[in-house]
Formats: C-alpha cells, structure tokens, sequence
C-alpha cells in the first residue's frame, strides 16, 4: 500500500540540552545531536547515504549540515516550514526510504536563536536589523491571546477560569521538565505562579509562553526490513500527516478562532494510515506543539483526545499527566523544554523514541499499545498554519 507504514525504521536518535548556549556555535550543536545519534545507531557518518536538514534560521543551503559534519558529496536538501520544519524535513526523508531511493539516511534540526539580539523565534529576518525597529510588530502571542480569549468566550468559560485552567498546563509541563536533563526550563512552578506571573497579552502570562532556545536534535533512519541489523529495539514509523493552510482565517468572515483546523487535518492522516481509530485510547503517550498553553489546550480537542469544548474537565481531571489516562508532554514541551525552532519536530520525536523503548528515566510512561505520537505547527491561528503528525511505535 501507498505510504510509509512499517517501511521505515529509526535506529539511533540524539538529542542536545536546549538552553542559552553562548558556548557553542550551530555547528558544535550539529556535532553534539548527530554523533549522539551516530553513536545510538552504531554507525559512522560515511554510512549516510542522503540527509534532511530542518532550520528555520540557522543556515542556508545543505552544505550548512554537510559542513560541520563533513558528509563527503552525498545529497543534503535543506528543509524550511516555520515550526513543523522537523516533521517536514523527517517525513520526506521517509519517503525517499520507503521508495527504495536510499537505505540509510540522516534527518538534522538545529537552531541558533539566542544570539541573534531579537526578541522571538521567526523574528530574526537580517533584512528586520536594518530598520528603526520601532516600527508596529505583530508578535505571536498576541494571536494566541486572541485564541485564548475566542475560545472562552465560545465555550462560556470565565476568564479566570479559563487562566487557571491554561495555569494548570503551565505547571503540568515544568514538573515533567524538571525531570528531564536536557530541558532549558527545570524548575517546576505551582498553578499560582503561573497565574501571578506578568501579562505578556492579556489572558496569557509570562507562563504560558515557550521560551526562545538554542539546541540540535537528529535521527538516523532506515528501511524497515534492514533495521534488525542495527538494534532489537527500533521504532517504525506507523503514519505521517502534514496540512497547509492558505490565510483562510483572513479571508473567511466565518472563521470560530476555536480551533486549527491544520492540527485537526494533519492527525486524520497521520491516523488514517497508521490505523488509528480512537486515540485517546490507543496511544500511549503525545508531544504536541504547546508554543502557548492555549495551544496544548485545543490542540487536545483538535487531535481527538477530548470531544470539541471539554478539555477544560480533562485538564481538571489530569487526564494529561504523567500518570494520567494520556500523558501530554512527558519531557516539558516547548514550555519547559524550549523551542529551537527548526529542531523542535525531531526533539518531540526523540521524546517519543525513548519512550517507546523504555528509557525515559524518572518520566518514564506506562506503554501498553506501542504508540506514541508527536505534533508541530506553525504560523498563527488567526491566519494558516502548517501543521505536522508523525506517529512513531514498535
């Protein structure tokens, strides 16, 4: 059958600390998160045949990834799509394996953002260093806040209900973060400290915001029938989906703002083909795009984890825990764990790779069905977005 279902195999993932790293270059980053990965795989960069490198702002053209990494002439296609940059960059090195084009490839994500002296990811265009900067800037948290304050409105939630519940996600994510090593964030927060903290734009806090981050992360992929002769323990790949709006949300005067319609298109592919029916029930854990805690909050309605307008009563009920019925985020999220943009969709899936094979440490979660999926999108819910699925299971 078409697709790319049980036909490709992950056999060695890494994964750097995000955080403020004045220390290191973008390349000391590459080096870092791919040797990991060489080493997980037992391999060595000479066996790469092809390779897929995910960065939004952190170098152009392949030869940014085959530079530091000294692949000797194979193939490097340089993958852009804001936040789903990782997923986009991962899923089209699967096609190419699936197809039978390669038999071992390399997928890297990497990003530098604390150097560039500017205030938020994707806000780094050099042509923007040449201007007053005092010029209007449409930042976006204050899309999501306009999101947040829909939704509430929409589902008849007050606005300090709706913050406490947004709280909640905050403190969920830093408790996870704080037993990840590789987080930027490990210092958990109480529900209070998130609804204290300033107002970034009203509803939304300084907590519920993701921070601006440097980090690398990268996968060694195989066919699946080849993968037996790296480890006993690899993930196949299970389904993949991606969607790509067209400013819908600028030229549609019916546009709810209650949900991404991105997020919810994208999952019914990546479910379609890995035979998902219900999952809520089926998956064993998800890593989703929490840029903002409104977003983990639809998000939750828009991947079917919780009927349209209930995840509010799911949040209360910790539905989303590290011990409840679906755990959301088990390494902190973007919230806590940080967000190098264009290496965030292959850090999600890192998360969901040692998971799957048990060694998540502290935050391991009880697997029962094998599958765990992971989420990016970007752009910004009152325009389009890109949004991407990748489930991954044993």
């Amino acid at each position: 059958m078409p697709g790319v279902k049980d036909k490709v195999a992950i056999i060695g993932m890494g994964c750097t600390k995000f955080a403020e790293h004045w220390d290191k270059s973008i390349n000391d980053l590459i080096v870092d998160a791919c040797y990991e990965a060489f080493e997980d795989a037992d391999i060595e960069p000479k066996d790469i045949q092809a390779a897929w490198w995910s960065t939004a702002r952190s170098g152009e053209l392949g030869r940014s990834l085959s530079y530091p990494l000294k692949l000797n002439y194979i193939p490097v296609t340089r993958v852009e799509n804001r936040c789903a940059s990782g997923h986009n960059a991962f899923t089209d090195a699967c096609y190419a394996v699936a197809c039978g084009a390669f038999d071992i490839v390399l997928v890297c994500g990497a990003e530098k953002l604390k150097d560039t002296g500017l205030p938020i990811p994707g806000d780094s265009n050099p042509t923007d260093l040449y201007t007053s900067r005092v010029d209007p800037r449409f930042m976006p948290v204050t899309a999501f806040a306009q999101l947040a304050l829909r939704y509430f409105h929409h589902y008849g939630i007050s606005i300090d209900e709706g913050r406490r519940t947004l709280a909640k996600i905050a403190a969920k994510n830093h408790f996870n973060g704080s037993l990840n090593p590789k987080a930027q964030f490990q210092r958990r927060i109480t529900i209070e400290d998130a609804l204290n903290a300033p107002i970034v734009a009203w509803p939304l806090g300084l907590y519920d915001c993701c921070g601006v981050s440097d980090g690398a992360a990268a996968a060694v992929i195989v066919r699946a029938d080849l993968a037996k002769n790296y480890r006993d323990d690899y993930v196949l790949v299970k389904g993949v989906g991606m969607s790509t709006g067209f400013y819908q949300g600028q030229v549609q005067d019916d546009w709810s703002l209650t949900h991404i319609e991105e997020n919810f298109r994208a999952a019914k592919m990546a479910y379609s083909e890995a035979g998902i029916n219900n999952p809520r029930k089926e998956l064993d854990l998800a890593i989703v795009h929490d840029c903002f805690t409104i977003h983990e909050l639809v998000i939750y309605e828009d991947l079917g984890f919780t009927p349209r307008g209930k995840a509010k009563e799911d949040v209360d009920a910790g539905t989303f825990e590290l011990k409840g019925e679906l755990p959301v985020n088990t390494d902190g999220g973007l919230k806590s764990f940080g967000h190098p943009v264009g290496a965030s969709g292959l850090r999600m899936m890192y998360e969901v790779y040692k998971q799957l094979q048990g060694k998540a440490g502290q935050r391991q979660v009880n697997i029962r069905n094998q599958l765990g999926l992971s989420h990016t999108c970007g752009g910004t819910p009152i325009d389009s977005q890109n949004a991407a699925v990748v489930i991954l299971g044993r």
